[in-house]
């Protein structure tokens, strides 16, 4: 019955779609078939942001931040152009380099190590079923709604102003971004040798088998083999950053903005805290346009909501594909320590002007410079994050 299950998934999947075209118009309707888009890859490919960090910060498997890099450069190369040429039709996410921007950056990468997922990570294996990123997804929507409102205030406190690569041209902007993700990718690449050599060979067996069961899951393209190292870059890494970064450009043509997380679920929030009798009235940032229009406004209005839910209805689709999923439940120690690290992470993703996918991937295929101390800062915290999960999870 495996046919019917996928039938009933893609035909539900161009059911939503159509109701948000007839509800919301063309535009939105296109932006929910990217976000089912986005979802399938992330599942499908097991494309984390926070995976490939801590697989570099425990084994200095540096797949992980290869495969980002690679989308970096390759969502910059299709990014940059068209905003340059736009005439202003197109906009990128350019943010100021202020104090809440490494406050907020160094919390987020913490807090997301204990979440077990970023933005995009908590919706994508939330829709998938996982209990812990299920649980996860109310506080961090609480955690952004807040941090909304208080964004304006962690502004004030100061900073530089935005460095946008683009003033020099679109040509030199697309040439630092390459050189500077190159950096990356050689620096990850020159740390895994000597990393190797400390590392048992049950580790490696462990991580290779890791590898072989997350590369065959890739329902896009399944794939029977997988590299001959631990370090080796496994065909799903590299897959779906190729699929990502088209899709990301599709978005942008899309939308007229670059793909974002985090104001949709603190979007989420502020709908739900309306419902409880809360009022904008007065609020520094819900209650001044063009966030209070998005309040009044049907959820479907919102760009990325309404990416967001397809992004959720995508890995559902795509982790159902070839049958249930089985998922652990966590302990109640590790749900709580998750739970508030949720929190965390959406309060913090307001003060840094996103996450992963809204600050990281967005600031620097925009090449603003931004993007780079995002990236910095919140790997910084992730070391830290990552040796708080293992104590939790100890």
């Amino acid at each position: 019955m495996r046919w019917f299950t996928r039938l009933f998934l893609v035909v539900g999947g161009l059911a939503g779609v159509l109701a948000v075209m007839l509800a919301a118009g063309v535009r939105q309707g296109l932006l929910a078939l990217l976000g089912i888009g986005f979802g399938a890859v992330l599942q499908g490919a097991r494309f984390g942001f926070t995976t490939g960090w801590r697989d570099f910060i425990e084994r200095r498997d540096p797949q992980g931040l290869w495969a980002q890099m690679l989308l970096m450069v390759l969502a910059a190369a299709v990014s940059l152009p068209l905003i340059a040429g736009s005439g202003g039709e197109l906009v990128g996410a350019v943010a100021p380099l202020t104090i809440s921007l490494v406050l907020g950056a160094f919390l987020f990468g913490a807090a997301m190590q204990l979440a077990d997922g970023c933005g995009s990570g908590t919706l994508y294996k939330a829709g998938a079923g996982a209990p812990l990123s299920f649980a996860v997804l109310p506080t961090f929507a609480l955690g952004s709604f807040v941090g909304a409102s208080h964004q304006p205030g962690w502004i004030a406190l100061g900073g530089l102003p935005a460095v946008d690569l683009l003033a020099f041209g679109w040509p030199v902007a697309l040439a630092i971004t390459v050189l500077a993700c190159g950096l990356v990718a050689w620096l990850a690449g020159r740390a895994a040798p000597r990393a190797s050599s400390r590392v048992s060979s049950s580790v490696q067996a462990a991580a290779l088998q890791s590898a072989r069961a997350a590369t065959a899951s890739f329902v896009a393209a399944p794939v029977a083999e997988t590299p001959r190292t631990a370090t080796g870059w496994s065909r799903r890494w590299w897959l779906g950053a190729l699929l990502l970064a088209a899709l990301y450009g599709l978005h942008l043509i899309v939308a007229g903005q670059p793909w974002g997380i985090v104001y949709g679920i603190g979007v989420w929030g502020a709908k739900i805290a309306t419902a409880l009798g809360w009022s904008a009235v007065g609020d520094p940032f819900w209650g001044v346009d063009p966030h209070a229009v998005r309040l009044a406004e049907p959820l479907l209005a919102d760009v990325t909501s309404v990416t967001n839910l397809g992004l959720i209805y995508g890995a559902l689709a795509a982790s159902r594909w070839n049958g249930p999923a089985d998922f652990k439940i966590p302990s109640s120690r590790r749900l709580i320590a998750a739970c508030v690290a949720g929190l965390v992470m959406g309060y913090s993703s307001r003060m840094a002007f996103g996450c992963n996918v809204g600050a990281y991937l967005g600031g620097i295929a925009s090449a603003s410079l931004h993007g780079w101390v995002w990236f910095a800062l919140a790997f910084a915290g992730s070391v830290l994050g990552v040796r708080i999960r293992q104590r939790v999870s100890g």
